[in-house]
């Protein structure tokens, strides 16, 4: 298995992570669902900044995410927005074409979605379910 540390410069450096994110902002910048959470939409510009280079950082590119944005604490940042199932499996379909579209080969795209699937599930904060008003007898 190639590690986090080693896969930045295996896959293309920088220049995949921007390829990638491309990719995959292609795919938001149409889809309603994941549109609404972006408060700068339609301009995805700031997104897709932080996104490539939180990835590059993840994968062992350079630290310009935390030298900008301090840690990245993923879960407490897009709290302010309703992650539910309906949008991770939205983000999950378009990160999914993304890595498909621009991965290097089946086996980067296998590690990259292996860290992609259980990331999207934590950033989930919402069941998706209505919240009922009747309390149990």
């Amino acid at each position: 298995m190639t590690s986090p540390a080693s896969f930045y410069d295996a896959v293309g450096g920088m220049e995949f992570f921007e390829r990638l994110v491309d990719a995959f902002y292609e795919g938001v910048a149409t889809d309603e669902v994941l549109l609404s959470l972006y408060p700068e939409a339609p301009d995805l510009t700031g997104a897709r900044h932080r996104l490539t280079l939180f990835l590059a950082q993840y994968w062992g590119g350079p630290t310009t995410y935390s030298d900008e944005r301090g840690h990245p604490k993923l879960r407490m940042r897009h709290m302010p927005f309703t992650v539910g199932p309906v949008q991770r499996d939205h983000w999950l379909a378009h990160m999914g074409a993304a890595v498909a579209a621009v991965a290097p080969s089946p086996e980067a795209a296998e590690v990259l979605m292996a860290y992609f699937r259980p990331s999207a599930e934590h950033m989930r904060n919402d069941t998706g379910l209505p919240i009922s008003s009747s309390r149990p007898a």
